[in-house]
C-alpha cells in the first residue's frame, strides 16, 4: 500500500548558531544545513511505496518548483528514507521557525511542539490529498456528529500510523531526548468524558484506516469537562488547561465560519417563506484536526467548532464610558458556549447553555455539509440526491437538532416543499442510542426551546403532527383507549395539546366551572345544589377538589385549608429528543446485542412495532492500533511473533490464531513476562500520582470508568471492605493462606453535580487511606484511586491489568468499550450479563469469564419484590454496612450513601441498582477469582484466550457494518 512522503525545508542563508539554544547533539547536526540551504516543499506525488523525504538545494533558484511533479526538471532532486537525521533536522527547523517558546533553550515542552509540528507536515500532505480526492470524485461521505471526542494524546498514534515510530525515537535521541518523555508533554485533548467520546474517536481511526470518506464534527471545549483532584474531602473539580500553551495539531480555518442564531421571532416574508429574524447572533469558526489512518495515506478530518461574536458587537462606547462588563457582554455570551463540556444544568441558565451548545454543533455542521454538497454539485445541483451524497450519524441524542435544522435550511433557505425536505431529511439522518437510562433520553422544556429556537419548534410541531397522522392511520379510531396510549408513548411533544386538526379526537365530559372537578360532579346542575356544608363533607371523600371561585368567607377558607389538597400544577410540556431521532431518521441502532434487544422490546417498543425495519444492532468496537499495537508494544511483539505477521493489526480475526498456542509453555512464560513489564510501569505511575507503593507481585484488579450508581463502584468497594474485615479477623498466617494479594485500582470522574457519585469517590478514598496504612495487611490489599483518569492513564493501566470489573446492574449498560480494551490486552473480566459482556463471554469462553449477578430479564421483578418487602438482605451485606457505620474508615457521615441501599421504596432509597441483591453472588465469584489466580498456568491460559477471543471487538468491524448497512458508503483509497 502506497504511503506518504514529504519534503523537508530550510530556506535560510545561515544555519542554527552555535549558541546554548540547543543541547550538544543538536548543535552537532547543524553544520550540514549551513552548507546547503534547504527548503521544505510539500509534494503531491509519491515516487515509491516507502515514505521518503525529498531534499533539494534551492540556494540559487529564483522560483520554487515541485521536483516530484515536474519530472523533467533539470535540477537534481535526491530522495532518501525518512531517517533519524532528516527527521531531527525537521524538528530543529520547527523549533526555530515555528516557535511557541523563547529561543534561549530547547526543553521538553518545546521539543514536543517541534516534534508534533514536524509530524503535522507529513499529515497535511496526505490530508490535503484526501480532501482533494473527495472533492474530485464527489463521493458519498459520512459525517459523524458527537458532543464528545475523547482523543487522547496524538503524537505516538500519529507516528505509529505513519510507521515512523522508530525513526522519531532515534531522531529525538540525537537531540538529547527520549520519545516517551517528549510524548508525555502532550496533554490529553479535553474534548470528552467517557465511552461515548472514546467510541467516536475509535470510529474516526477506523474510518481513516479503512479509507472510508468521512468527517467528524464536534465542539472545541476550552476547559473540557474538568480536571479531577482528590483531596481529603473527596473529588474537587478545576478547569482543564489543555489549550493553555496551544494545540499543535489543530489548524484554524479563517475562511470557515457560519452564523448561528438564538431567540428572535419567525415572520412570513412577502414571498410566503418563513424568516427567522432578530435575536442573538454568534459565529461558529472551524478548527480542523487531521486523523491519519494506519498504513494508508488516507487522512480524514475532525472539524471542531468554536464560538465568538462579531467584532462589531463589542460596545466601544460603553467600554469608554467605564461599563467594561456590558461592553463585552455579547462577546462573553458567545465564547462561553464552548467553554465547558456538559455545563451544570440545574439552573435555567445552565439549561440554556447546554441547548445552545447542541444547536451550535448541529447548525454549524449542517451549514458546512450543505455548503460542501452545493460546491461539489456545481451547476448540476439536485436536492433529491442529497441523501445519495451525505450520511449524518447522530451519536446519541445530543445532535438531535440536526433534524429540524436540516429541515429549516431546506425549507426556508433552499425553497423546498415540506414533502421534499422531509423525505431528504429522513433518508439522511441516522441515530445511535447509547442508553436505557431515562435521564439520558433527553427531554427539553418546550417553552425554553420555543423561546431559544422558535423556528425549530414550529418545525418540530409539524413533525409531531406528521407522526400523529401516521399513528392514527396505523391504529385507527375504533379503540380510543389504545390510540390514546400510543399517542402518549410515541409523540415527540409530551404533555402538549393535540394539533387543532385532531382536537376533537377524544371528546371528554364538560368540566364544571363552579366548585369541584368532574370527578366529583357530573353536571352544572349538581354544582348548583351543593352548599358549603355538603361541600365540607364531600371534600373528605375525594382525593382532589378544585375551588375555582374566589371566596372570602373565613370559615370557608378554613375548610379549604384543612380538608382540600391543592390541585398540582399541570405536567411540564417537553420535547422528547430520542423520539424525534427515531421519527426523523431512517436507522436506529443499539450498541450491543442485548442492548439492541432492550431498545426494541422496552425503550422504543412502540416505534419498533411501527417501523421494525429501522432498528439494527451495531456492537461497539475499539481500535486495535491505539489499544494494543501502540499502548502495549511488548504484547504486540509477542502476538506478531507467534502469529507470524503483523496482519492482526488490520485484521483482528487473526488474533484467534492464538488459541492453538494457549497451552504452550513458552508462550505462557513470555506472556507473563510481558504482563509483569507492564505492571512495573504501572507501579511507577501509581507511586508518582498517588504516593502509594504497590507490589508488582499482587493481582492488579481494576475498575476504571465514569462514576455512576448503575456502574456499581459501590458494589466493588463494599466487596473490598468485606475482604478487609475478614482479613482483620484472621491471623497473619491465615490471611496469606486465604487471600491472594491484590491492588484494587479505581479511576473515573463523578459529574460535578452528581452528589451520590461524589460520595462514592469519597468513600473509596477513605477506605484506601485506612487499608493502605494498615501494617497488619501490608501488600495483601491496597486500594488506589487514580485522580483525573483519562485516555493516557488508560493506555498505561489497561496493559497492566489482570482482572477488570464490569459489574453494572444487568440491562443498564448499553455496551461498554473498556471491557473490550481490557480483553484485548489479556485481562480477565468479572461482570454481569450486561452490555457487550454477553458477547465477550461468548467469544472468550464461559470458563474464561467470571460471571455473577441477576440477569436483565429478572431486574424488574426483583424491584417489585423489594417494593412489597420481600427482599431479605444477605447477612454479609448487613455486616459490611455496620462495619462502615462503626467509623473504621473515618468520621465522614456515610448515612446518605448507605441509606440508598436500605428501605423498600422512595427516591434515593430501596437499592434501585441491586447492590445488596448481587452482593452474595459477587463475593463468592471473587473467591473463584482468587482460586484461579493461584494457578498461574491456568490464569495465563485464560489471559491468552481473552486476547484471542477479542478479535470481534475491533472498531474496524463495526465501521464496516455502519458503512454497509446504514451509510451506504464505500472505501476510496488514495493512489
Amino acid at each position: 500500500m502506497a504511503t506518504s512522503q514529504f519534503t523537508v525545508a530550510l530556506n535560510r542563508a545561515d544555519s542554527f548558531s552555535h549558541s546554548n539554544s540547543f543541547p550538544p547533539p543538536l548543535i552537532g547536526l547543524s553544520s550540514r544545513y549551513r552548507q546547503s540551504k534547504l527548503l521544505l516543499v510539500p509534494t503531491s506525488t509519491w515516487r515509491s511505496p516507502k515514505r521518503t523525504f525529498l531534499v533539494k538545494n534551492v540556494s540559487s533558484e529564483p522560483k520554487l518548483k515541485d521536483p516530484v511533479a515536474d519530472e523533467e526538471s533539470p535540477i537534481a532532486a535526491s530522495a532518501f528514507a525518512p531517517d533519524a537525521s532528516s527527521i531531527a533536522s525537521s524538528i530543529k527547523y520547527h523549533a526555530e521557525f515555528t516557535p511557541l517558546f523563547s529561543p534561549d533553550r530547547f526543553d521538553l515542552p518545546k521539543a514536543f511542539f517541534a516534534t508534533a509540528q514536524s509530524v503535522r507536515d507529513a499529515l497535511i500532505i496526505n490530508w490535503n490529498e484526501t480532501y482533494e480526492l473527495y472533492e474530485r470524485l464527489n463521493v458519498k461521505q459520512a459525517y459523524y456528529l458527537s458532543m464528545e471526542f475523547l482523543q487522547g494524546r496524538a503524537l505516538l498514534n500519529a507516528i505509529g500510523n505513519l510507521e515512523l515510530t522508530g525513526s522519531y525515537a532515534e531522531a529525538l535521541n540525537k537531540l538529547g531526548y527520549e520519545l516517551e518523555n517528549v510524548a508525555c508533554q502532550e496533554p490529553d485533548a479535553a474534548l470528552g468524558n467517557g465511552g461515548l467520546g472514546r467510541l467516536a474517536s475509535c470510529f474516526l481511526d477506523s474510518l481513516a484506516t479503512l479509507n472510508y470518506p468521512a468527517w467528524g464534527y464536534g465542539l472545541r471545549y476550552k476547559y473540557g469537562l474538568f480536571k479531577q483532584k482528590i483531596t481529603k474531602d473527596g473529588q474537587e473539580e478545576v478547569a482543564e488547561n489543555w489549550l493553555e500553551i496551544g494545540n499543535p495539531w489543530e489548524i484554524f480555518r479563517n475562511d470557515i465560519k457560519y452564523h448561528i442564531k438564538f431567540y428572535g421571532k419567525v415572520v412570513i416574508g412577502s414571498d410566503g417563506k418563513k424568516n427567522w429574524t432578530g435575536g442573538e447572533d454568534i459565529e461558529a469558526v472551524a478548527y480542523d484536526v487531521p486523523i491519519p489512518g494506519y498504513k494508508t495515506k488516507n487522512t480524514i478530518n475532525l472539524r471542531l467548532w468554536s464560538t465568538k461574536a462579531p467584532t462589531e458587537d463589542f460596545d466601544l462606547s460603553a467600554f469608554n464610558a467605564g461599563e467594561h462588563t456590558r461592553a463585552s457582554e455579547a462577546l462573553a455570551n458567545a465564547e462561553k458556549i464552548c467553554h465547558v463540556l456538559y455545563p451544570g444544568d440545574d439552573s435555567i441558565e445552565g439549561k440554556i447553555l447546554r441547548l445552545k451548545q447542541q444547536y451550535t454543533l448541529c447548525s454549524a455542521s449542517l451549514q458546512d455539509i450543505v455548503a460542501c454538497f452545493e460546491r461539489r454539485s456545481g451547476t448540476n445541483k439536485k436536492w433529491e440526491e442529497f441523501p445519495e451524497k451525505v450520511a449524518v450519524q447522530m451519536n446519541d441524542t445530543h445532535p438531535t437538532l440536526c433534524i429540524p435544522e436540516l429541515m429549516r435550511i431546506l425549507l426556508d433557505l433552499k425553497g423546498l416543499s415540506w414533502e421534499e425536505a422531509w423525505n431528504i431529511t429522513q433518508r439522511t439522518m441516522a441515530y445511535t442510542n447509547h442508553t436505557v437510562l431515562p435521564e439520558a433520553l433527553e427531554k427539553w422544556s418546550f417553552e425554553l426551546m420555543q423561546k431559544l429556537l422558535p423556528r425549530h419548534v414550529e418545525i418540530i410541531e409539524l413533525i409531531d403532527e406528521e407522526l400523529i397522522r401516521t399513528i392514527i392511520s396505523e391504529y385507527g379510531k375504533a379503540d380510543l383507549k389504545l390510540l390514546r396510549e400510543k399517542l402518549k408513548e410515541l409523540r415527540i411533544l409530551e404533555n402538549v395539546d393535540l394539533p387543532a386538526a385532531y382536537s376533537d379526537l377524544f371528546i371528554e365530559p364538560e368540566e364544571s366551572s363552579t366548585i369541584v372537578s368532574t370527578e366529583v360532579l357530573k353536571s352544572s346542575e349538581e354544582a348548583d345544589s351543593v352548599d358549603k356544608e355538603n361541600l365540607s363533607k364531600l371534600a373528605k371523600s375525594v382525593d382532589k377538589v378544585e375551588f375555582v371561585e374566589a371566596n372570602d368567607d373565613p370559615e370557608s377558607k378554613d375548610i379549604q385549608d384543612k380538608n382540600v389538597e391543592p390541585i398540582p400544577p399541570p405536567p411540564p410540556k417537553m420535547v422528547r429528543m430520542a423520539n424525534l431521532c427515531v421519527v426523523g431518521g431512517h436507522a436506529v441502532n443499539g450498541v450491543a446485542e442485548i442492548h439492541s434487544e432492550i431498545v426494541k422490546d422496552e425503550v422504543f417498543n412502540a416505534f419498533y412495532e411501527l417501523w421494525p425495519e429501522k432498528f439494527q444492532n451495531k456492537t461497539n468496537g475499539v481500535t486495535p492500533r491505539r489499544w494494543i499495537r501502540f499502548c502495549n508494544p511488548d504484547l504486540s511483539k509477542l502476538i506478531t511473533n507467534w502469529i507470524g505477521s503483523e496482519d492482526w493489526v488490520l485484521n483482528t480475526e487473526k488474533l484467534g490464531e492464538l488459541k492453538e498456542f494457549a497451552d504452550n509453555e513458552d508462550l505462557q512464560n513470555q506472556w507473563r513476562i510481558a504482563k509483569r513489564n507492564n505492571k512495573l510501569k504501572a507501579v511507577s505511575f501509581l507511586k508518582e500520582k498517588t504516593g502509594y507503593t504497590v507490589s508488582p507481585d499482587a493481582m492488579f484488579d481494576i475498575q476504571v470508568k465514569r462514576i455512576h450508581e448503575y456502574k456499581r463502584q459501590l458494589l466493588n468497594i463494599f466487596g473490598i471492605v468485606y475482604r478487609y474485615k475478614k482479613m482483620k479477623e484472621m491471623s497473619a498466617k491465615e490471611r496469606k493462606e486465604t487471600y491472594v494479594p491484590r491492588v484494587c485500582i479505581f479511576g473515573g470522574k463523578a459529574f460535578a453535580t452528581y452528589v451520590q457519585a461524589k460520595r462514592i469517590v469519597k468513600f473509596i478514598t477513605d477506605v484506601g487511606a485506612t487499608v493502605n496504612h494498615d501494617p497488619e495487611i501490608g501488600d495483601l490489599l491496597k486500594v488506589i484511586f487514580v485522580p483525573d483518569y483519562n485516555v493516557s492513564v488508560a493506555e498505561l493501566l489497561i496493559p497492566a491489568s489482570e482482572l477488570s470489573q464490569h459489574i453494572s446492574t444487568a440491562g443498564m449498560e448499553a455496551s461498554g468499550t473498556s471491557n473490550m480494551k481490557f480483553a484485548m490486552n489479556g485481562c480477565i473480566l468479572i461482570g454481569t450479563l450486561d452490555g457487550a459482556n454477553v458477547e465477550i463471554r461468548q467469544e472468550v469462553g464461559a470458563d474464561n469469564f467470571f460471571l455473577f449477578g441477576a440477569e436483565a430479564h429478572e431486574i424488574a421483578g426483583l424491584r417489585k419484590e423489594r417494593a412489597v418487602g420481600k427482599f431479605i438482605p444477605d447477612p454479609r451485606f448487613e455486616e459490611v454496612k455496620e462495619y462502615v457505620r462503626s467509623g473504621v474508615f473515618g468520621s465522614y457521615d456515610y448515612e446518605d450513601l448507605i441509606g440508598s441501599l436500605e428501605g423498600n421504596e422512595g427516591f434515593g432509597r430501596a437499592d434501585y441498582f441491586l447492590v445488596g441483591k448481587d452482593f452474595p453472588s459477587y463475593i463468592e465469584c471473587q473467591e473463584q477469582v482468587d482460586e484461579a489466580y493461584r494457578d498461574q498456568k491456568r490464569w495465563t491460559r485464560m489471559s491468552i484466550l481473552n486476547t484471542a477471543g477479542s478479535y470481534k471487538f475491533s472498531s474496524d468491524r463495526t465501521i464496516h457494518e455502519y458503512a454497509k448497512d446504514i451509510w451506504s458508503i464505500k472505501p476510496v483509497e488514495l493512489p
